[in-house]
């Protein structure tokens, strides 16, 4: 499963936007949606060997937005 361990961050849904044209400011008649397709936004998570609250090391996957704010010490 892609969440983190930690925070819970999981993937969420979204739309890829097609679009052509020129814009206004260019000189053209304007930009104009042609598609809208599903997508899924991914979180950055790694697989790291980490210290848990007990003291026992497991290897864990974490976002990294939570192994940058210090939330998990690493094991060495």
């Amino acid at each position: 499963m892609r969440i983190c361990a930690i925070c819970g961050k999981k993937p969420i849904t979204g739309n890829k936007i097609a679009r052509r044209g020129l814009a206004k400011r260019k000189g053209g008649v304007g930009i104009k949606i042609t598609g809208i397709t599903r997508r899924r936004f991914l979180p950055n998570l790694q697989k790291i060997r980490a210290i848990l609250p007990g003291g026992s090391v497991k290897t864990v996957k974490v976002c990294v937005s939570c192994i940058q704010a210090g939330k998990i010490t690493k094991a060495i």
